[in-house]
C-alpha cells in the first residue's frame, strides 16, 4: 500500500480528524466559526492540510449557486467537510479556495511541551466560554 506522508501546520491550536486525530490545520488558519454543515456547526479556514479532495460538483446552497469538492482526511478516509471551487454571488467569492471542516467530525487541542520534554496534549471539547477539558500524555 505504502506511506502516507502527512504534513504539519505548525502551531500549537491544531485541528484533527476526530476519528484518527491526522492534523488537518490550526487555529491561525481559521477563518469563520459561523457556517452550518450536514452535522451542525462548521469551520470556515483558509488552509487545510492532510486532505483528499474529490471531484467538482455543484450545488444550491444557503448562500447561493456553488461548486465545490468534498474532503476526507488523508488516512482514515472520513468525510470531513468541503472545498468552495466557485462561488456565483459576488459577495460569497471570498469563499473560493477554502476549506469548510464540520465541527462533529474534527478536534480542537492544544499541544505544548512540558519542562520534563513530554509533549503533553489539552483536548478542547467546547461550546461557548466553559470547556470540558480531557488531558492525556501521548507517547
Amino acid at each position: 500500500m505504502g506511506k502516507i506522508f502527512l504534513e504539519h501546520p505548525g502551531g500549537t491550536r491544531l485541528f484533527s480528524c476526530a476519528k484518527c486525530s491526522t492534523v488537518l490545520s490550526n487555529r491561525e488558519y481559521l477563518v469563520s466559526t459561523r457556517f452550518n454543515g450536514a452535522t451542525g456547526r462548521a469551520f470556515l479556514f483558509k488552509k487545510v492540510v492532510n486532505l483528499v479532495v474529490s471531484g467538482k460538483s455543484e450545488r444550491m446552497m444557503l448562500t447561493g449557486r456553488h461548486i465545490v469538492r468534498d474532503v476526507s482526511c488523508k488516512t482514515c478516509k472520513t468525510k470531513i467537510g468541503w472545498m468552495y471551487e466557485w462561488a456565483e454571488d459576488d459577495t460569497q467569492q471570498y469563499k473560493e479556495g477554502q476549506v469548510i471542516l464540520e465541527r462533529a467530525l474534527i478536534r480542537e487541542y492544544d499541544e505544548q511541551f512540558g519542562r520534563d520534554g513530554c509533549m503533553s496534549t489539552q483536548w478542547w471539547r467546547g461550546r461557548g466560554t466553559k470547556r470540558d477539558k480531557l488531558f492525556w500524555r501521548s507517547s
